[in-house]
């Protein structure tokens, strides 16, 4: 085989080339637009110059580059070959003798590219935007503090200063329920300020804060240095309807300390991801290790003693003592005393647990964090390639370009690939899952889904051909199938009327029998259904001849005929007789019992539906039969 480039080859690329670039900028912007609308309140607000807000939107488009790959992939390798398909260009090559993997060959190699480059763009330039990112994220959140003082807990953003509010009013900017505590040197000087409402704002120069409360009061200690020796610290006690209080804070965007995002997962590359993990596992290790052996101790005060206290008892020698007689032997608050010394041991060493189970959960989730993220590095690259052979595929499948079908299709995959993602990602984060599973939730389902439509496609099966996905699913419910019917334009044969006069009255003659045989109206015996079927190929064989009679008549002129021939009814053959085919399978349906049910019903229903089938069959030969015999084709023809 010659891998030299074609022609073709060529022309292929520059169509998927100015599509892809198209959808890239287009999934790149609904992806910002997506980001910006999740940290909107970030942004809003906060005075943020032009130079921040240009270098949140360039980091922020660097982050989101990955993540748009895949959907510009899938939608313009769709609309490529779904153009080709809708103007027959994909007929003709395929007439050319050229196959359809021969077609996909040079935007294979173009895509594996790309998913390559994607691995390196988020192994090499991804991580130091994901960490300028995140510190642009988190240096606006500390901006502004009074439209980020949150309700219910004490707020500690400005300095010397922690601020409790109960309630806040986002529209016109009130916190009513103020408490502050203002320390300045230490505890013993703290000024406590209570407020029924009051306002926060910052100053015009962006350098202070400017606190306006309403109906309060003040309590400050007065400790002096003269008085640092003394147990008597004075205070000063103010109440005040409405006070103003200036406090210190720079208002200007300044970015936070990055040592802050050191165990930020997406800001590293897999070779310090690999190095973070290992140092995690080796910290959290001994950590784990260390508080084995002080768990231990809570059980085990001294293990030897303990073993030699066993060993007296067992022997009866007199070191042996039995807690319980001595227990009630004791004088009422001795034991009181002791149970409450025993529960306040029990409770400090459950909170001591307690807090180190928090301790190991955190370095657990930010190992998993690590581990997710070096893993996602590799999953976004390999969805590019999936989404290929899912977008180029479906393009030659469906056959329909523009922006329509498949943008449609490109969204419906999309939403399944991202909720499959992050599904797995957050149950992963959690630690219901495990990783691995987690994260390959969604290449291990849309990547047999690529193959069967890849398969499909170079096969040329009709996987979207709605008529016959309708005629599966009305002969499943057991839905009538109109059988039309109309006069030819031009007749090279007439009917042979004697015979088909004949073959009617003989029809008629078995339908009538066939349906007093076997009671069509009557329920299907369970036992002849399921366990004793025997073969009934009655209905097949009437089935046939009617139908070599219609076909026959069809030729004719007579439009009464026409009319007449379109009231015949189309047979189900099988479906009043058994299930399925094959023994075991009918076996199988009976004791799995909804399903057995199902066909149990279905089948009766299909053998009412072929009782009035059979008597309108009857009616129509009857008519048919009676204008044979008006117009004297029968005896014309014997």
């Amino acid at each position: 085989m010659k891998f030299g480039i074609r022609k073709l080859d060529i022309f292929i690329v520059k169509q998927f080339g100015v599509l892809f670039v198209g959808a890239l900028f287009i999934c790149q912007f609904i992806l910002m637009m997506q980001f910006l609308w999740q940290h909107v309140d970030k942004l809003i607000g906060k005075g943020l110059s032009l130079d921040v807000l240009a270098q949140f939107f360039w980091y922020m488009g660097i982050f989101l580059v990955p993540q748009a790959l895949p959907l510009a992939i899938l939608l313009s390798s769709l609309i490529t070959f779904g153009n080709l398909g809708e103007s027959s260009e994909l007929t003709a090559i395929k007439a050319s003798g050229i196959s359809l993997m021969q077609t996909f060959r040079p935007l294979i190699v173009i895509t594996i590219a790309i998913a390559l480059g994607s691995f390196y763009f988020q192994n090499s330039i991804g991580p130091e935007a994901n960490r300028k990112l995140g510190q642009l994220l988190l240096s606006m959140k500390q901006k502004s503090p009074e439209l980020e003082i949150p309700e219910g807990v004490f707020y500690d953003g400005i300095p010397s200063t922690n601020l409790y509010v109960q309630k806040k009013d986002m529209e016109t900017g009130m916190l009513y329920g103020i408490m502050i505590y203002k320390m300045t040197n230490s505890f013993e000087d703290a000024a406590i300020i209570l407020a029924d409402s009051g306002m926060l704002q910052s100053t015009a120069e962006k350098k202070h804060l400017l606190l306006t409360l309403y109906n309060g009061e003040w309590f400050e200690n007065m400790r002096s240095q003269e008085l640092a020796g003394s147990a008597n610290v004075p205070y000063r006690r103010e109440t005040f309807w409405h006070k103003k209080i200036v406090l210190d804070f720079d208002a200007d965007f300044n970015l936070t300390d990055a040592v802050s995002l050191s165990s930020f997962a997406r800001g590293k590359s897999l070779s310090e991801l690999q190095t973070g993990i290992d140092s995690l596992n080796h910290v959290y290790d001994s950590i784990g290790r260390n508080f084995y052996n002080e768990a231990k101790v809570y059980y085990y005060h001294n293990p030897a003693s303990r073993q030699d206290s066993v060993n007296a008892r067992k022997v009866g020698s007199s070191a042996a003592y039995n807690i319980d007689s001595i227990y009630q032997k004791a004088p009422i608050e001795t034991r009181q005393r002791a149970v409450n010394l025993a529960l306040n041991k029990v409770q400090q060493q459950m909170s001591d647990l307690e807090f180190r189970s928090i301790v190991t959960s955190d370095g657990d989730k930010v190992l998993r964090q690590f581990k997710i993220e070096s893993i996602n590095k590799f999953t976004l690259a390999l969805s590019c390639i999936i989404f290929f052979f899912i977008g180029a595929p479906l393009g030659a499948i469906i056959r329909k370009g523009g922006l329509g079908i498949p943008i449609i299709v490109s969204v419906l995959v999309f939403i399944i690939f991202y909720i499959l993602d992050n599904t797995g990602y957050r149950m992963s984060r959690g630690g219901m899952w495990t990783i691995w599973f987690g994260k390959g939730l969604a290449t291990a389902v849309l990547a047999p889904v690529a193959a069967f439509f890849t398969y499909k496609a170079n096969n040329d099966s009709a996987v979207f051909n709605l008529d016959a996905y309708r005629n599966l699913i009305m002969r499943l419910l057991g839905l009538r199938i109109k059988r039309p019917a109309y006069g030819k334009e031009v007749i090279i044969n007439d009917p042979d009327y004697a015979n088909d006069h004949a073959q009617l009255l003989r029809l008629t003659d078995e339908v009538s029998q066939y349906a007093r045989e076997h009671n069509l109206k009557s329920p299907p015996n369970i036992i002849r259904t399921f366990f004793k079927y025997k073969p009934d190929h009655e209905i097949e064989r009437i089935s046939e001849e009617l139908e070599s009679v219609i076909n026959d008549l069809s030729n004719s002129e007579d439009k009464l005929i026409i009319t007449e021939l379109s009231k015949y009814p189309i047979l189900a053959v099988k479906a009043h007789t058994r299930p399925f085919e094959r023994k075991w399978m009918n076996i199988a349906a009976f004791f799995l019992v909804p399903v057995g049910a199902f066909l149990y019903l279905r089948m009766w229903r299909f053998r009412l539906r072929l009782s009035k089938d059979l008597h309108r069959i009857q009616q129509t030969n009857d008519k048919i039969v009676k204008r044979i015999e008006e117009k004297g084709w029968a005896e014309k023809q014997e």
